[in-house]
């Protein structure tokens, strides 16, 4: 196999129709380090906005468990990726994910949000830092298979368009990413996730090299102070070299979406386990009411999948 067929085969299918298994080309064999660096900044970029960062705090869980946290939405997002969201396992991990939001009052907007970052994140990513440019067909493919999951979690009004959503996270963006103190609450807890995947003599230079790789905006919003400008400089040119090294490996011939190697919490996953065993607990008891999903016609939602 050639280092551009597969390339050459997602240019042959149609972005609409073929989606999920464009899809798991692109974020399985062609960019799979790339795909989970950007996720990782994805979700790390939602909570920019008070209102998710505000839940978040109040749940207690990236205080208590952020790598549990992180590992559960990484193998469930994986799960439906691997296997197709309509598949046994995709639909079980869409219940996981479904009944863990219909506990919470989370706004369709802030839904919305965290689905485009999921989009447009790894695009802008690999835009910047992939070993070779994205097809087309891989970009709307991302758009089309998004929003079926988003149908699939209960979210309303999903723009019909791969620019219109595009625009609609712009706008968001420019509206909600505000200073707020759990913004920066949220903010340090995912940092020190990140540095502790290091040993601890590099830790502050992770530290560093995160902050390096935030926009202005995210910087203010968490009220970070900004790293020296070499330091995403730095960054920025490591992660193109490596993009150029890239280029002369052979292509990945199996997919590694549904074998993760690096989760924490769930040894030798998946075997031994099933979606339905990940997941955050119940609410606190102490949540306040505000944030509790305040109807039961909104309950519904829970287990659609």
């Amino acid at each position: 196999m050639g280092r551009f067929d597969l390339a050459r085969r997602i240019a042959a299918l149609d972005p609409e129709k073929d989606h999920l298994e464009i899809y798991q080309i692109s974020s399985g064999q062609e960019f799979p380090w790339d795909y989970t660096r950007a996720l990782e900044f994805a979700l790390f970029r939602t909570y920019c906005v008070p209102s998710i960062s505000k839940l978040l705090a109040a749940t207690g869980e990236f205080r208590d468990r952020a790598q549990r946290r992180y590992d559960d939405t990484a193998l469930l997002m994986a799960e439906m990726a691997a296997h197709g969201y309509d598949s046994d396992r995709g639909r079980e991990a869409l219940k996981v994910v479904n009944r863990a939001h219909g506990r919470y009052a989370i706004s369709n907007d802030d839904m919305l949000y965290v689905l485009s970052t999921f989009i447009y994140d790894p695009i802008d990513w690999i835009t910047r830092y992939g070993w070779r440019p994205l097809h087309s067909n891989e970009k709307l493919a991302a758009y089309f298979y998004y929003r079926e999951v988003g149908k699939r979690m209960g979210i309303k009004d999903i723009p019909q368009t791969f620019p219109d959503f595009r625009n609609f996270k712009d706008s968001y963006e420019e509206r909600h990413f505000v200073y707020s103190d759990t913004n920066r609450e949220i903010g340090e807890y995912t940092v020190g996730l990140f540095a502790g995947w290091f040993p601890a003599p590099m830790r502050p230079a992770v530290r560093l090299g995160v902050r390096g790789m935030l926009d202005d905006r995210m910087l203010r919003a968490f009220g970070f102070e900004p790293a020296p400008a070499w330091v995403g400089a730095l960054a920025g040119a490591g992660l193109k070299a490596r993009a150029g090294a890239l280029r002369f490996f052979p292509p990945r011939r199996e997919s590694v979406l549904g074998n993760p190697k690096s989760n924490h919490t769930y040894p030798g996953y998946p075997t031994g386990y099933r979606p339905s065993d990940l997941g955050a607990p119940p609410p606190p008891d102490d949540l306040p009411e505000e944030l509790r999903r305040p109807s039961r016609q909104d309950q519904g939602n829970i287990d659609m999948a």
